[in-house]
């Protein structure tokens, strides 16, 4: 009889107790450890994984500037996120449509007891912080071994607070794209199409390095670059599966659809370099991984895998012939191809998510009421707008960095290479 007491009484504590447990804490452990595992994932795409692909695709001369540029836009961009950045993106305002407002600035209502759905707020601002940074940092390839230390500096904080935090906020912070219906699972609007266009623009503002395009400029070390794109290959299953935020089907599929995105861009075009120039460079498949995990990024956790395909050969095709418009018709010197790989690739994969999204492509399902054709529609505006705002504000903020410090290094300078004339220190002693 005790014992069948004991029972009794446990069950009936378990019915007094738990729904109490519920309403005061309803913080997820599985969630929250995939969010912190994702974190960390992003954080290593930034440090190390962008800065030994970048590093590896100049010249020697200019290696230990652009692992410097990676790893100072790390510091910067954390230290304004905490200061402004996550308050003007998720927080509400006056002007809410278009911009978060102050009131959380310095992380003043963060406590750790905040929560954000089903993990603390401080994992959800910590993980949106990994995005804030290497987004400008993506940037840096477009006016690589060129612009001064100090001009990349500024240049990142002013970016980011005219472009990163409200196009952040217009998409998943509440804003007016948000309220529109527009889908971007994981940053093909918010990281890669303002990335792609703010590095275009820097490479026509800035200019030419000297010697291009008549004097080859080649990598100078592509066993770091495909360290780099490996380490970039493994950590976009935390960009891509945590955005999902919790540990769910949403999360695994977009895992999915994400390897399969890179493997099929990176093979096309593989197979599009043989056939064009006779060989397959190393150069090439892994340029084409980065351009199907950009296109997948915004698609990500809306498709199955049959779009994952699509995209990702279309990525490989559409980006391939992108560079090569780029570089040998245009002459634009984006040096390390950030346009027609992230921002080109984020177009393609922000307009394929209208298409399918749909249920009969093997997506997660369009809203109610809602066809494909209009949700190609607002996927179009989105990347127009998108495009407009951040080719203004780039050119903006630009010009006034070069009105603080002068945005390029000199002749003799860039002659010399910005290991040494930006940071009196060599990548290699030999």
């Amino acid at each position: 009889m005790l014992y069948k007491f004991s029972i009794t009484s446990f069950i009936l504590a378990l019915f007094i107790l738990l729904p109490g447990l519920d309403s005061a804490e309803s913080l997820n452990g599985g969630d929250t450890a995939w969010l912190l595992t994702s974190t960390s994932l992003v954080l290593f795409m930034t440090i190390p994984g962008l800065a030994l692909f970048y590093a590896g695709l100049v010249r020697s001369k200019n290696v230990l500037s652009v692992l410097m540029q990676c790893f100072a836009i790390t510091c910067l961009a954390s230290i304004l996120w905490v200061i402004m950045g996550y308050s003007m993106s998720f927080s509400s305002g006056p002007f809410n449509a278009w911009v978060g407002g102050l009131s959380n600035g310095m992380l003043s209502d963060l406590s750790r007891e905040s929560m954000s759905g089903t993990i603390p707020e401080s994992v959800f601002v910590m993980f949106q912080l990994t995005f804030a940074v290497i987004t400008p940092a993506l940037i840096i390839g477009g006016f690589a071994e060129r612009m001064r230390f100090s001009a990349m500096l500024w240049f990142t904080a002013i970016w980011s607070i005219l472009v990163y935090y409200p196009v952040c906020h217009w998409v998943w912070g509440g804003g007016w794209l948000s309220d529109r219906g527009t889908m971007d699972f994981a940053g093909g609007l918010v990281v890669h199409i303002t990335a792609g266009v703010g590095a275009l623009v820097a490479a026509i503002m800035i200019g030419k390095r000297d010697g291009f395009p008549n004097t080859p400029l080649p990598p100078h070390n592509m066993t770091m670059t495909i360290t780099g794109a490996a380490m970039l290959w493994v950590g976009w299953f935390g960009f891509n599966g945590g955005s999902a935020l919790a540990a769910n089907g949403d999360a695994g599929m977009a895992i999915l659809v994400t390897h399969l995105s890179a493997a099929l861009a990176a093979f096309t075009w593989m197979i599009m370099e043989w056939i064009k120039y006779g060989k397959p460079s190393a150069l090439g498949i892994v340029t084409g991984m980065v351009a199907g995990l950009g296109s997948i990024t915004p698609a990500s956790g809306f498709v199955g895998p049959m779009g994952a395909i699509v995209i990702g050969i279309s990525a490989g095709i559409i980006c391939f012939y992108a560079t090569n418009f780029i570089k040998r018709t245009l002459h634009i010197d984006d040096s390390l191809d950030v346009f027609p790989v992230h921002g080109v690739g984020g177009i393609i994969g922000t307009i394929l998510t209208g298409v399918f999204v749909a249920k009969q492509f093997g997506g997660a399902g369009l809203a109610d009421g809602v066809t494909i054709g209009q949700q190609v529609g607002t996927q179009v505006f989105a990347v127009i707008v998108v495009i407009g705002w951040t080719l203004i504000a780039t050119y903006v903020a630009l010009k006034i960095a070069g009105m603080i410090c002068g945005l390029r290094v000199t002749h003799e300078e860039e002659r010399n290479g910005l290991d040494i004339t930006q940071h009196e220190e060599k990548g290699y002693n030999m």
